[in-house]
């Protein structure tokens, strides 16, 4: 396995954890939504949560730049 191979694979498993970072994201918003939080509370939870959001989002645009850059050297 050549190093352009292994940064491919490098970057599938990170765009992995980032797409599984952003559906749990998705459902710990969802599950905010149905719980009865007065507002200064949902809004200090949601702001955890886009943050959670921007880091998985970051990691996923990250490993498909990997994948990117590994098919196009290798």
């Amino acid at each position: 396995m050549t190093g352009f191979q292994l940064l491919i694979w490098i970057g599938a498993l990170v765009t992995l954890a980032g797409v599984v970072g952003l559906m749990a994201t998705a459902y710990s918003a969802w599950k905010l939504r149905q719980s009865k939080l007065s507002d200064e509370d949902m809004r200090r939870a949601l702001q955890k949560a886009v943050a959670f959001n921007m880091a998985a989002l970051f990691a996923a645009v990250l490993g498909l730049m990997m994948v990117i850059i590994g098919i196009a050297l290798r």
